[in-house]
């Protein structure tokens, strides 16, 4: 059932106060009745009923344990508690989900969601003088404290049930797992009802359905549908206008031209770039700042999202789209404005988290190197080859060894990520210079040449101290008198002074001038074979690994032969944008389906191992990915085709019998109802208030004023909105900042930033209905949008339907007329008279419209 606007029970509320803001009846009604009862079907449904004993199992969760978690665990805890040590010092083991939530001799480790009295971080933080762990080493980072009491916040997610002990996924026989074999179409199956079929694919779907007795869901009616499609392809609700033409469309030509021509346009749109480009940023968990304690600014990772939603809207084929970004600065270019495009591409691998507190740089640069992995792997493979760096995979074939062959591969790329040094090491932050090109965008400004001399005689003046320095130092462990002394202050004067003009003088050019700046990777001047580090420990050094890709992906694919002088990206590139790799085409098409569909045909976006969902339709997947390759890898065409079959059309509608034998919709028997992602939240209500600018900024805030500082010092610029939400631009565009989200965004689930992410969760909380019910955001756009309504003439019956119809692409019922038209006239001091209606009933009118369940959810 959709949640339609009422004004019941509106006879005590006229007095309420939140925050000082006079909420009015409708408002406050309105909104809190919708998340009382969204929240009672939630917990109803058992998503929220969840024993506290059960951890959160969230992909998103499974995945911070494993590049988190794991790894430490397996370093410092499993020497001294696991069944492959043969230790279990204190009755306690630390390598299964069952041992670490029973405990030892103390109880349980852990209580999920309460780090503070979990013995795991009371141990690693050396609060107790008794029990300081691990034993007889210097207390854990704190960067890795953080990420293990984040762990414990979120539930502990722990994937390790049944985890087998003694015998490695590798070990045992894969060859016939359904995702390491090379993708097969299949013709349509036989049915029964040829008359439904729209598309090929329906024919799978359809055949799903006969086999279990079921039926598929009526057509949705054309204003729910052409809604569904807006949303879904451009992220914005249909205008009245483009409404109406679909209607009159419909009824001149059929659905189906209709439909077609629709689909056409939208595609051709520039929003649709802007909203199937954010999926993918998503999955590249691009950010702008590094994260961690430290979370200084990456001031040029916009150019990499501007990168981003230029090839959708140019149907950049796919496997050309991830050559470009693993191995851009290695291919041919014309000009220099292609030169400089594919550089930035190259910032895929640039933009993840870096922990900028860390003092060891050979640790650091391991860290670099395996989140790159793990990106990689996670996005176009399905699978996370990043938790094979401390063993074995423990599900997935996956090797140390071939952990290591990719290692080789990243530790010969140098990754220019473009912000400040951290006073705690010596690990720069160099940005990637382009090419000039004409009219490129450049945030920074340029400066006198009278000022770069004099900036560089200070720096060889600072570097000539610095020398002086480490021949102190140097003559100092040879037990000899040094010709200078040097105090802590003095080393710290220098590496700010000298970090700070080096980071003024690589922004300009030896004149002055603005120099054009991104983020990305170029080879290492040396090209080098990693070796094995036992248990992920960069100390503890094995064996020389040479670069290769996964020995169990080989089989199927052309695999190519890495100069010894290369990093051996571009050859990897090849592969992965090989037609017949068993992986990339089915996980891209799995995510574009999920997109549409609600559910990805893997239900595991993310997971295409062992352990993840077997697909629904493993004959309709194959078939689309087979297809999606012949046509070129063309996205575009791809949603074309979906978002034209006769699955896509379905109704929403709630069927009991149909919800009792798949409750899940696995079958398809209807189309999901689902909410809005943030963004489009935010999107939808600056459309509908007529205050949404179009355009692409300059860059992004964060370049423009928070450039490299430290995003904790910068908490109360003034010069920064105090939510970080000032524009009225396209919520694609707003700075994603890590720990520092605008609200919106932050409240209505946006995704991780840190993470690989292909499916967000949707989270019904009350403080949602706070946000709506006090944001000075909503405040100004339901202003914004009372405004819209006044700004046309018509009788106050007229506004309403037009504010249903920009709101919801449909009219309003004659009960939802009446009761509106009873509230904006209620007032004793208003007339009949549609011109004296006290403008603030119509704002508070706009804001419950604004704020109702039907607003934000797809039919």
């Amino acid at each position: 059932m959709i949640h339609k606007l009422t004004f019941d029970d509106i006879d005590s509320a006229e007095t309420m106060t939140i925050r000082s803001v006079n909420v009015r009846r409708c408002l406050f009604f309105g909104v809190l009745s919708f998340f009382a009862w969204s929240i009672s079907l939630v917990v109803s449904s058992g998503t929220l009923a969840a024993d506290d004993s059960t951890p959160n199992q969230s992909d998103a969760g499974l995945q911070f344990f494993e590049s988190k978690v794991r790894p430490v665990l397996v370093e410092h805890c499993y020497p001294c508690h696991s069944a492959e040590a043969g230790a279990a010092e204190g009755n306690l083991r630390l390598d299964t989900q069952a041992g670490m939530r029973t405990g030892g001799d103390r109880g349980p480790v852990l209580i999920a969601g309460d780090p503070s009295n979990s013995w795991l971080i009371r141990s690693i933080g050396h609060h107790d003088p008794d029990l300081k762990m691990p034993p007889k080493q210097e207390r854990l980072p704190d960067s890795v404290i953080a990420e293990l009491k984040k762990w414990i916040e979120i539930g502990a997610p722990d994937p390790r049930i049944g985890e087998p002990s003694e015998q490695s996924a590798w070990e045992r026989s894969d060859d016939d797992f359904w995702a390491y074999q090379k993708p097969r179409p299949v013709g349509a199956p036989n049915i029964h009802a040829n008359d439904w079929p729209k598309q090929p694919l329906d024919c799978f779907v359809l055949a799903r359905l006969e086999t279990h007795d079921q039926s598929p869901s009526p057509d949705a009616p054309p204003h729910e549908l052409l809604r569904r499609l807006y949303f879904d392809l451009v992220g914005l609700p249909p205008s009245p206008e483009r409404l109406l033409a679909f209607t009159e469309s419909v009824k001149k030509n059929g659905l189906d031209r209709a439909l077609a021509r629709e689909v056409d346009r939208l595609l051709a749109t520039p929003q649709f770039g802007e909203r199937w480009g954010r999926h993918w940023l998503d999955v590249a968990r691009f950010a702008e700042s590094s994260g961690t304690e430290a979370n200084i600014s990456f001031p040029y990772a916009w150019r990499y999202r501007d990168y981003v939603i230029d090839c959708f809207n140019e149907d950049v084929p796919f496997d050309r789209f991830i050559t470009e970004q693993l191995a851009g600065d290695q291919l041919p270019f014309d000009n220099a404005a292609e030169r400089a495009r594919l550089l930035i591409a190259t910032g895929f691998l640039a933009v993840g988290p870096k922990n900028l507190d860390a003092t060891d740089e050979e640790q650091f640069r391991a860290d670099v190197v395996d989140e790159q992995i793990d990106t990689v792997t996670r996005a176009l493979l399905g699978n996370s080859v990043a938790c094979a760096r401390c063993h074995d995979h423990k599900f997935d074939p996956f090797t140390m060894k071939d952990y290591y062959a990719l290692a080789g591969i990243f530790a010969s790329t140098q990754t220019f990520f473009g912000t400040a040094v951290s006073p705690a090491n010596r690990i720069g932050g160099d940005p990637l210079r382009l090419p000039d090109v004409i009219g490129q965008t450049i945030l920074h400004d340029s400066i006198p040449p009278e000022r770069v001399e004099t900036l560089t005689r200070q720096l060889a003046a600072l570097r000539a101290e610095k020398a002086d320095m480490d021949a102190a130092q140097k003559a100092m462990f040879s037990g000899k008198q040094p010709e200078k002394m040097f105090t802590l202050r003095d080393a710290l004067r220098v590496f700010w002074q000298s970090g700070g003009i080096e980071g003024q003088l690589e922004k300009v050019s030896d004149s002055g001038e603005a120099l054009p700046l991104a983020m990305g990777v170029l080879d290492a001047e040396t090209a080098a074979d990693a070796p094995l580090h036992e248990r992920g420990d960069v100390k503890r050094l094995g064996p020389t690994i040479p670069r290769a890709v996964p020995q169990v992906l080989q089989s199927h694919t052309q695999t190519y032969a890495i100069p010894h002088d290369q990093s051996g990206r571009l050859q990897m590139a090849r592969w992965l944008a090989d037609p017949d790799h068993p992986l990339v085409s089915r996980v891209i098409v799995n995510r574009v389906w999920k997109h549409l569909f609600g559910t990805g045909l893997v239900a595991t976006v993310d997971n295409f191992g062992v352990t993840g969902e077997p697909p629904s339709h493993p004959e309709l997947l194959d078939t689309l990915s087979v297809q999606f390759v012949e046509n070129g890898w063309s996205i575009k065409q791809l949603v074309r085709g979906l978002v034209l079959s006769r699955t896509y059309r379905q109704s929403s509608t709630f069927r009991e019998a149909a919800f009792e034998q798949d409750p899940e919709n696995r079958s398809l028997w209807r189309m999901p109802k689902r909410r809005l992602e943030a963004e489009y939240i935010r999107d939808a209500m600056l459309a509908v208030s007529g205050e949404l600018d179009p355009t692409r900024p300059d860059g992004s805030l964060v370049g423009r004023v928070i450039g490299d500082k430290p995003i904790s010092l910068i908490g109360l610029d003034k010069r920064l909105p105090a939510d970080l939400d000032g524009s009225l631009q396209r919520s694609v565009y707003l700075p994603v900042i890590r720990d520092r989200l605008p609200d919106v965004l932050d409240l209505f689930d946006f995704a991780e930033p840190s993470l690989v992410t292909g499916n967000r969760e949707t989270t019904n909380v009350p403080i949602q209905a706070l946000y709506l019910l006090n944001s000075p955001f909503l405040e100004q756009r339901s202003e914004g949008f009372a405004k819209r309504l006044f700004s046309e003439p018509g009788s106050v019956k007229q506004r309403i339907e037009k504010a249903f119809q920009l709101c919801f692409s449909r009219a309003p019922t004659p009960d939802e007329t009446e009761r509106s038209i009873a509230y904006l006239q209620s007032d004793e001091s208003n007339t009949n008279d549609a011109d004296e209606i006290v403008p603030d009933k119509w704002r508070t009118f706009c804001q419950a419209l604004l704020c109702t369940g039907e607003f934000r959810n797809l039919d």
